[in-house]
């Protein structure tokens, strides 16, 4: 009951949680990541092979960025990708690291 008060009574944080998925979500589009659509904190960044997926999700961790790399059978065949969730306790400088961090591992894996 007291999560449902906190929300009734400010759009804060709310608010909060759209602006960082709309920046998060146009500072991967500008690195030419495809996107599942969607203004929801969940961004799916497509990259279709598991292998690519699994690469990726490993080298992100190293550049300091735990994401989860999902394939089939938790998604369909042909479609793995990496999962990003979003939150509203993410600062400005959170989201632009994790922005170049995306873009260096794009690179580096020639994706």
């Amino acid at each position: 009951m007291k999560a449902i008060d906190l929300i009734s009574e400010t759009n804060i944080l709310r608010d909060q949680l759209r602006e960082n998925t709309a920046i998060f979500r146009q500072g991967l589009e500008r690195h030419g990541f495809e996107l599942l659509p969607g203004e929801h904190p969940i961004v799916p960044v497509m990259l279709y092979d598991a292998k690519v997926a699994g690469a990726f999700a490993d080298a992100m961790l190293a550049e300091g960025i735990f994401v989860v790399a999902f394939s089939y059978p938790v998604v369909p065949q042909g479609k793995a990708r990496i999962r990003t969730q979003m939150s509203a306790a993410l600062s400005r400088d959170d989201l632009e690291f994790a922005i170049a961090a995306f873009g260096r591992v794009k690179k580096q894996l020639g994706v």
